[in-house]
């Protein structure tokens, strides 16, 4: 991340969106509402449904992710549970709120790089040496 300046996307190389077109055929274009239509014999999927599926795995994995995050903090079963569950609501519509000034955050990259490298090494310290939850600021 802290090597990274402006990443491409590239959907065609998504493992989900290659399975999935291996599955199913989808349509070119929008079908008003719809994420399924019937073609001829057999049934495709519309670009609709590409974006859900899209956004409800880029959720999942969100919520996998984050979950080595939480058990460095606690292991409190309830804790761990709904932190993700209220996470993964919330996360969408905060998404959606900064997506217009995320350029304005030149070193957003640079934090969140060292939070995963301090919360990295303190899942591997710890059977060595037990970090308080609040170090280095308390």
């Amino acid at each position: 991340m802290v090597t990274e300046k402006d990443k491409e996307i590239h959907p065609e190389k998504n493992p989900v969106l290659k399975l999935f077109h291996r599955l199913m055929p989808v349509t070119e274009h929008y079908q008003g509402d719809r994420f399924f239509v019937k073609q001829a014999d057999h049934y495709a999927a519309t670009p609709l449904f590409i974006v859900l599926l899209v956004v409800e795995t880029t959720d999942v994995i969100f919520a996998v992710d984050s979950i080595p995050a939480i058990l460095a903090i606690t292991v409190d079963p309830l804790i761990v549970y709904t932190s993700n569950v209220f996470a993964i609501l919330g996360l969408r519509a905060l998404y959606f709120a900064l997506a217009g000034v995320i350029g304005l955050f030149h070193y957003l990259h640079y934090g969140l790089s060292a939070i995963l490298v301090f919360v990295g090494a303190k899942m591997l310290l710890a059977d060595i040496y037990k970090l308080p939850v609040g170090w280095p600021w308390g």
